[in-house]
């Protein structure tokens, strides 16, 4: 989906001021209140954005650590296994992976002894052969997206 000038300045807007209006929106970008309605149920529509929820941070709800837990797999238990890790709280996100393991999950915890108790959950589920964990000591840089969005919306206009 082409993303364009202005839709960059409302995806830009919606991610450093996520509690503003549309009325307010509008009046900032200097467009119709419907225009910009049209536009954001496009964006909705097209998947480019998918959630208005608030953020959560895990830290802030007692499990500073954070982890990268990859998950080897026995042949033909993938799904299984996927299906499995919904059950286990701590695990924030979980991707089918290439190269060195089947499973890549985000997993938090309290502290180290709570991981270590995720982790031999993990290695007790039917079909997973082993884990390789990674503990995360500082966060670089944090989940974003606006750069990509203006990257997008640069290329857009150059195309014009």
């Amino acid at each position: 989906m082409a993303v364009d000038a202005l839709d960059t300045r409302i995806l830009r807007l919606l991610i450093e001021q996520p509690r503003t209006s549309v009325r307010e929106y509008a009046r900032v970008l200097g467009v119709a209140r419907g225009t910009l309605q049209a536009r954001l149920d496009r964006l909705e529509r097209d998947g480019v954005i998918t959630g208005t929820g608030p953020a959560l941070s895990p830290a802030a709800l007692g499990h500073p650590v954070l982890a990268f837990v990859r998950l080897e797999v026995t042949q033909g238990y993938l799904v299984e296994v996927g299906e499995a890790l919904v059950a286990v709280p701590e695990i924030i996100e979980a991707f089918s992976t290439t190269g060195g393991g089947d499973l890549l999950t985000r997993v938090v915890a309290r502290d180290n002894g709570h991981l270590e108790d995720v982790i031999q959950r993990l290695i007790q589920l039917p079909g997973v052969v082993r884990t390789r964990t990674d503990v995360a000591l500082r966060e670089r840089v944090g989940h974003r997206v606006l750069p990509l969005v203006e990257a997008v919306g640069r290329a857009a206009g150059h195309r014009d």
